[in-house]
Order: structure tokens, then C-alpha cells, then sequence
């Protein structure tokens, strides 16, 4: 219900001028979506929808998609800046970072989607990674010691 709800919100602001939640609750309701305020706006948050200026200066819903290739950029870059060295024990991956970066870099890593990491721990200047195999521990090392020297 929720994605269809989702769906259905993504296409109405392409339809219609949309610059209020009451709105937007009205078009559901109007299609029979049963919803509150706090369910709309949770939507709104969830879609990260955003309000744009129209050309008459009237405020509407947008939905903001974010160019993955620049959204790659500030994750290598947040990589390269926090990155100190790294280290492997067969299939854990230990991470240095500059102090007080390990949960930026780890949360860098997870938008990354390494495959390889099953799951990783961060405290301050420290992540812990535990890799599928030995295999991809190096694998892994490889593409991320590229990421690194493209700095």
C-alpha cells in the first residue's frame, strides 16, 4: 500500500501544482488513499521531496534526483579525506581513518555498495569490516587503494 501510495504521490506533483501537505492529502483522499498529516509529511520525507519556485513565484513539490555519478564523487571523497591506512585478517578489513571520520568513511562505504563487506563496525578512527571471503578482502583492498591514489 505504502509504494503505491509512494507511486501515486511521485505522479500527482508531476501532474498538478502541489505547494501544501493539505493538498496533498486532499489528492489522495480524493483517490481514496486513507491518510493523515503525519502520514504525508512522513512521505514527504521518505520521497525527500522538496518545494521548488515556480516561475510565478508559487512554491511546489518536487522530487529531487540526484545525479548518481556526483553523488559517487562525494563518497570517494569522503573516502580519500578520512582515509589513513588499511589491513587485512583473512576476511575482516580494518580501516584507519583520521580521528573522529570512521562512521563518515564507513557510511561512505555502504553507499559504495561493496559487495565484498557483509557488514562493517566504525568507532572513531577505526572501521572494521567483515569481508565474504580472503578473496575479496583483496579484491576489495585493490579497488579501494585505487580510490585512494585518485586523490
Amino acid at each position: 500500500m505504502k509504494s503505491k501510495r509512494h507511486t501515486r504521490i511521485l505522479e500527482l506533483i508531476q501532474l498538478h501544482e502541489i505547494s501544501t501537505q493539505e493538498e496533498l492529502s486532499d489528492y489522495l483522499k480524493a483517490e481514496g488513499y486513507q491518510v493523515t498529516q503525519a502520514t504525508v509529511s512522513r512521505d514527504i520525507r521518505e520521497l525527500k521531496l522538496t518545494k521548488v519556485s515556480m516561475g510565478n513565484g508559487k512554491p511546489r513539490y518536487a522530487a529531487v534526483a540526484e545525479n548518481t555519478e556526483d553523488l559517487k564523487e562525494k563518497y570517494n571523497h569522503v573516502f580519500q579525506n578520512g582515509f589513513v591506512s588499511m589491513d587485512m585478517a583473512q576476511n575482516i578489513l580494518v580501516v584507519k581513518t583520521v580521528s573522529g571520520m570512521a562512521m563518515a568513511v564507513a557510511a561512505a562505504l555502504d553507499a559504495m555498495e561493496c559487495h565484498e563487506i557483509v557488514g562493517s563496525i566504525a568507532g572513531d578512527d577505526t572501521i572494521m569490516c567483515a569481508v565474504r571471503t580472503t578473496e575479496d578482502t583483496v579484491t576489495l583492498m585493490e579497488r579501494l587503494k585505487k580510490i585512494v591514489e585518485d586523490a
